[in-house]
C-alpha cells in the first residue's frame, strides 16, 4: 500500500522538482534552450495538484447538478477541484468548454480539462485529464469519481 501511495503522489512530486529547478536556475543565472518559461512551470504544478485534488474525490457518487464536496456531477467535479486551487470556472460542461484556452491532444498536460461533444458539437461531458490517456471524472446515475480511459473522440482546454 505505501508503495501505492508513493506511486500516487510521483506527478505532484515531480511538478514540485520542476519549480524548484526552475527557480534554480533563475537564481544562478544559468539558461537552457530546453528549459520552459517560468509561466509554463507553474501552470505545469497547478496541473498536477489538480489531479491529486481529484484523486481524493475517488468514490464520490454522482448527483446531477451536485459541486461537491461529497456528491459531484461532472462539471461540479471539475469546479470544486479548481476552486480548491484558486482557479474559477463556470458552472456547465459548455461554459467551461467556452472559458478555456483551447490545445490540441498533442499539447494535453495532467490536469488540463477533457471534453466530450456529441455529433452536433454540444458539449455534455467535462473530466480532469490525469496523463496516460486517462481522466478523472463521473458521468452519469450510478457511477462514482473515478480515474479512467478516455473514450471516442476528445477536446483539450487549458484552465486560465
Amino acid at each position: 500500500m505505501n508503495a501505492l501511495l508513493r506511486a500516487a503522489h510521483l506527478p505532484l512530486l515531480l511538478g514540485r522538482l520542476a519549480i524548484v529547478a526552475m527557480v534554480t536556475v533563475g537564481l544562478t543565472g544559468v539558461t537552457s534552450a530546453a528549459a520552459e518559461p517560468a509561466h509554463a512551470t507553474v501552470s505545469a504544478g497547478v496541473g498536477h495538484r489538480a489531479v491529486h485534488v481529484a484523486a481524493t474525490r475517488r468514490g464520490a457518487p454522482y448527483q446531477w447538478g451536485a459541486v461537491g464536496p461529497r456528491r459531484f456531477d461532472c462539471s461540479g467535479l471539475t469546479m470544486w477541484v479548481f476552486a480548491r486551487l484558486g482557479k474559477r470556472l463556470p458552472r456547465t460542461a459548455a461554459q467551461q468548454y467556452a472559458a478555456t484556452r483551447h490545445i490540441r491532444a498533442s499539447s494535453r498536460r495532467p490536469g488540463d480539462l477533457v471534453f466530450f461533444k456529441t455529433r452536433s458539437g454540444y458539449v455534455h461531458h467535462v473530466g480532469i485529464y490525469a496523463g496516460a490517456g486517462r481522466l478523472w471524472h463521473v458521468s452519469g446515475t450510478g457511477d462514482h469519481v473515478r480515474r479512467g480511459r478516455i473514450w471516442g473522440r476528445a477536446w483539450y482546454g487549458r484552465v486560465r
